[in-house]
């Protein structure tokens, strides 16, 4: 790799930028590949207290999580991008309820190909490169790099904040062994004084500010969670969620500011918002998966996300049943 003077590094993250901007990327960022030394911190403690429950790919590969030069060798920049899936329609009443990131195409395979690209792009650039792209599929604390690279804070519910965009994006990596140019770190909290997701939480899971226990959380349960029930309080939150969980973010006063996405393969598909819990429950697994097919709701597969409806049609019926007169 061709060393770059001062200039040479700031032209070429300006084009790298314009470049992600010309192919949908809403804001891009650059921060110097290193070990997050406090991020490893917080991480060890967040793991040795059982907070990620049952994800125990959490806790492999442990310093390729905290140090992306043990992912790719040779390591300099990591490129940090956002791309919003944001969309102005709301669930409509009574139905199951899926997360909005979830409503159009599998964002993985949509962001990967958008990275792909910018990367072959880089690739002309520079003439010599060696890099890897990740879409919350590897160890990559996506949210800390994000941040790192002036794009935003990781407010108290945990997720990454922009104060242009909100919280409703996604959030994609690219390590490269290119000196470019770096962005300032985003050191200021707008949170301030607001509890409004801590206050929203139905089961409590963001147990103090910047910090979600997985054990509570609707989306663990919903998404990552492998047994076939769900703890008796846990159903009792869940309300009508079928597949995540977005009432942290939907509640959140910097979500004013989100815009629609323009990527079309985010857009909601039919059905997506407002079908019933009812006629959910009368899925079977060839309608899933024709239903589901490229979406992030398979991850759930067909048990897991049958399971999620059974438990919210319970939640409903502990919340419509009359309240207990004592005598």
């Amino acid at each position: 790799m061709p060393g770059f003077d001062e200039n040479q590094q700031f032209a070429l993250a300006q084009r790298l930028k314009k470049e992600a901007a010309r192919l949908g990327f809403d804001a891009c960022g650059i921060a110097e590949a290193k070990r997050l030394d406090e991020e490893a911190d917080r991480l060890e403690s967040w793991l040795a207290k059982g907070l990620h429950a049952s994800m125990t790919y959490m806790g492999r590969n442990f310093e390729k999580r905290v140090d992306p030069r043990k992912l790719v060798p040779g390591a300099k920049r990591v490129i940090s991008v956002l791309c919003s899936y944001w969309h102005e329609a709301e669930h409509a009443e009574k139905a199951g309820k899926i997360s909005r990131y979830a409503w159009g195409d599998d964002y993985h395979q949509v962001m990967k190909g958008r990275l792909y690209e910018l990367y072959a792009w880089l690739e002309i650039e520079v003439k010599s490169l060696s890099g890897r792209a990740f879409v919350d599929s590897a160890p990559v604390m996506d949210k800390v790099w994000a941040q790192r690279a002036g794009l935003g804070w990781i407010a108290k519910h945990t997720n990454l904040i922009n104060p242009q965009l909100g919280s409703w994006f996604f959030v994609g990596s690219l390590i490269v062994d290119v000196p470019l140019a770096c962005d300032d770190p985003f050191i200021h909290d707008h949170c301030g004084s607001c509890t409004r997701c801590i206050d929203a939480c139905p089961t409590d899971a963001i147990y103090q500010p910047y910090a979600v226990d997985s054990n509570r959380c609707i989306s663990y349960w919903t998404i990552e969670n492998r047994g076939d029930s769900f703890p008796e309080d846990i159903v009792l939150g869940q309300e009508d969620w079928i597949f995540g969980c977005d009432i942290c973010q939907d509640v959140c006063p910097w979500n004013k500011f989100s815009h629609s996405t323009r990527e079309p393969q985010f857009l909601p598909r039919e059905g997506i918002r407002d079908t019933p819990l009812e006629e959910w429950e009368e899925l079977d697994l060839e309608a899933f998966r024709k239903r589901f097919k490229g979406s992030a709701v398979k991850r759930a597969k067909y048990e897991g996300f049958m399971r999620n409806v059974r438990a919210a049609k319970r939640s409903r019926s502990l919340r419509d049943r009359p309240p207990v007169v004592s005598s």
